[in-house]
């Protein structure tokens, strides 16, 4: 599958692009308006220097060459033209979900693949929306691809064995380590272990318990882990755990939300990708 359809370009999807580019695949980035488009070439300057400083083998040329496979689209139905698989990564919230899949099962190739990146939703609970659930299923990725390069694909029982191996085939052809689930799981494995973690420290600061330097210090230091949930929520950035949060049946999570849109997500304080989240990235 040499032809991809990236749905979003938010932190993770423009993480997608720019590997699927760099491992030669010619690569449509989709979103809903050109102004959002338009911001792509700072996201890849971003990527340019976290390849270089992270990644031994990495030329500038090879980085142009990656840029040079990106093409850009508004316009859905361009943007699946020549589609062998798409790749969804729209905001975590269902109704969207199924509304982006029911819009893109009507305007695809009748050979595409088609996969998410959602981070706790079941395949199932998108694939009859799709009009073909047989060619649907996950295909999510850990933040920061480059580095931390596994690629868990997960079916539902409706999902082709066909369509299933074509989507881990993928991404190891982009680098990524396959990881395959047997069966659906909430979370994957990934995020089964990650988000308790990650929400254990969300009570902690609401609570007042401790401030995000204090839980992530604890962490590290009785761990040995590289860094500390506070410093994993700005890798991952703001709008994700604030769009689960926001939707929780847990009042706390709800309230960490809320803290998110006002002391982050307001003031532009997104995570990494923009230098400044808890911490001071610059």
């Amino acid at each position: 599958m040499d032809n991809l359809t990236v749905l979003g370009t938010g932190v993770l999807g423009s993480q997608i692009i720019f590997q699927a580019a760099y491992r030669g695949k010619i690569v449509t980035a989709y979103d809903l308006d050109d102004e959002i488009l338009a911001r792509l070439p700072a996201r890849w300057d971003y990527l340019r220097g976290r390849y270089l400083a992270d990644l031994p083998d990495v030329t500038a040329e090879s980085l142009d060459a990656a840029v040079a496979r990106i093409r850009t689209s508004s316009d859905l139905t361009s943007a699946l033209r020549d589609a062998d698989l798409v790749i969804e990564a729209v905001p975590e919230v269902l109704e969207i979900k199924r509304e982006t899949w029911a819009k893109v099962g009507a305007a695809a190739p009748q050979r595409t693949i088609f996969a998410t990146n959602s981070s706790t939703l079941l395949p199932s609970d998108i694939a009859d929306a799709t009009g073909r659930p047989e060619k649907f299923l996950a295909l999510h990725f850990a933040n920061e691809i480059w580095r931390n390069n596994t690629g868990e694909v997960m079916g539902h029982a409706g999902t082709s064995p066909d369509a299933f191996e074509a989507v881990a085939a993928f991404a190891e052809e982009i680098g990524m380590v396959a990881i395959r689930l047997k069966k659906e799981q909430p979370g994957y494995i990934l995020n089964s272990l990650l988000v308790p973690l990650l929400n254990a420290a969300a009570q902690l600061y609401v609570r007042g318990v401790a401030d995000p330097e204090t839980v992530d210090l604890t962490w590290r230091r009785a761990t040995g882990a590289p860094v500390g949930p506070f410093q994993i929520f700005d890798i991952i950035g703001m709008e994700t755990p604030y769009n689960l949060g926001i939707h929780s049946d847990d009042p706390e999570m709800r309230r960490f939300a809320e803290i998110l849109k006002r002391d982050f997500i307001d003031q532009g304080r997104l995570g990494i990708g923009v230098g400044k989240g808890f911490y001071d990235w610059s």
